[in-house]
């Protein structure tokens, strides 16, 4: 879709003279003759226009530059008497300006060029070689211990549980090697859906092993080890690092509650666009057309923090039919595949009611406190919260309230810090005037002086000085 957009954006801008952007003036065109056959576009006419303006006017202020390129290119060109676009030069132009293959062979087709199409695709697999040999990887095979008859999750209900190791072996790459152990019953969560993997130990009698990740490979749940056991056959008690995975839990059920009271502040266009939960932080990326003001920031965040002194109850429902879940109202991530039966976490069924198969707090009042830290762009039409909970959040205002006490020290512990600091403000500004003055001032003498140290000679006025 995007680059159908930039190359109608293209034909406007070089063949109609459109120097702005255009054609989000005709997201209503289209809510009135196509809504009653597409009815999102009428529902979410006005985030439409937005994201498409967005795009516009990101792709005309690098158009320019590219343009620019290839008319350089041309005239390089036709001083070499050559017609032919070298692949790696369109490469450049597809990497560096975002030109796909097609609307950079269409430019030259209309200036009388052609394009190396084989040697563009030639350059693309040289960076996809080289992305792929940064991260290649030499698997070991698997060696079985026990019999595999598939893997149980349990960590919904516990943190711990006895079990053997299915199979292990040994990964290497570029940073070393690695270790991968399968059991056949564990507490562990894998990564997924934006909530990073457990780690915890793997303890038998005779040894400890820490548990440093869990991801999930072809629907397997594979734990990263320090080590291998040295008695992989024994019995094995898999244990989650609580501390790290209430955190984690957290931040991840505030991540419910952000994404309800963006939409209850900012509107129903809201969707989520990918996420990051572990026990530091939270980060939320949406769809969403322009920045937050603060007055919104803090009406969020009230909104977040009164649902968590509310203390919700958990409702969670598992195994559920898709199509039951969504008459549910359920939000489900947008572009994720979900299967026939799936997840459904909620937090006050008039609130926060969500598709999810990540781990969660029983009870809202357990998140503690919710503090965002930072609101920014990421792409055309896509925003990132960063936040803190728990004891993260309350570090972050002590070492806030740290920073003020310092502050008011420095200022001599005024009454009032912030009318104190605009007092030095003021005052600062006042005496860089006042220096300005003293060097025109001084400049003016220097000036004066000079003037008498000249010295006519022969008629031409001579004056050295250093």
């Amino acid at each position: 879709i995007r680059r159908i957009l930039r190359r109608a954006v293209r034909y406007g801008y070089t063949f109609l003279g459109f120097q702005d952007p255009f054609l989000y003036k005709l997201t209503a065109l289209i809510a009135d003759n196509f809504g009653d056959i597409f009815p999102e576009v009428r529902q979410q006419q006005e985030f439409i226009t937005k994201v498409i303006f967005e795009e516009e006017s990101s792709f005309l202020r690098t158009l320019d530059n590219g343009l620019k390129m290839l008319d350089q290119i041309k005239s390089d060109l036709k001083a070499k008497n050559e017609t032919v676009i070298p692949g790696k030069t369109a490469f450049e132009l597809y990497d560096t300006f975002g030109f796909p293959l097609d609307l950079t062979s269409l430019i030259a087709r209309e200036n009388g060029f052609s394009l190396d199409e084989n040697g563009f695709a030639k350059a693309m697999e040289e960076q996809k070689n080289r992305s792929r040999a940064a991260s290649e990887q030499e698997r070991g095979d698997w060696v079985l211990v026990h019999e595999d008859t598939g893997v149980e999750f349990v960590g919904y209900d516990f943190l711990d549980s006895f079990s053997n190791i299915i199979k292990f072996r040994t990964v290497k790459d570029k940073k070393g090697e690695s270790f991968q152990v399968v059991l056949e019953k564990t507490p562990f969560y894998a990564e997924s859906g934006g909530q990073v993997g457990d780690q915890g130990w793997l303890i038998s009698e005779t040894e400890k092993i820490r548990v440093i990740d869990t991801k999930k490979e072809n629907d397997l749940i594979i734990h990263f080890v320090e080590k291998l056991p040295n008695a992989p056959e024994s019995r094995f008690s898999a244990e989650v690092d609580k501390k790290k995975r209430t955190l984690t839990m957290s931040n991840h059920s505030a991540t419910h509650l952000l994404q309800s009271a963006l939409r209850e502040v900012l509107g129903g266009h809201i969707q989520q666009r990918g996420s990051l939960v572990n026990d530091q932080v939270l980060r939320f990326d949406f769809s969403h057309f322009s920045k937050m003001t603060e007055e919104e920031i803090h009406r969020v965040e009230s909104i977040v923090n009164e649902r968590i002194r509310e203390n919700i109850h958990l409702k969670e429902q598992r195994n559920v039919p898709i199509e039951e879940a969504k008459n549910l109202g359920a939000t489900a991530l947008f572009g994720e595949k979900y299967g026939d039966f799936v997840r459904v976490i909620t937090f006050d069924s008039d609130f926060s009611v969500e598709l999810c198969g990540g781990t969660h707090v029983p009870y809202t009042s357990q998140i503690g406190l919710f503090k965002i830290v930072s609101e920014g762009s990421i792409s055309s039409g896509v925003r990132r919260i960063e936040a803190i909970t728990s004891i993260a959040a309350e570090a972050y205002l002590r070492n806030q309230e740290t920073l003020l006490k310092e502050i008011q020290e420095l200022l001599k512990n005024p009454k009032d810090v912030k009318k104190a600091v605009e007092g030095l403000m003021q005052e600062r500004n006042e005496l860089k005037k006042e220096i300005e003055s003293l060097h025109l001032e001084k400049a003016g003498e220097i000036k004066a002086t000079l003037i008498k140290e000249v010295v006519a000679s022969e008629g031409i006025n001579t004056l050295i000085a250093k």
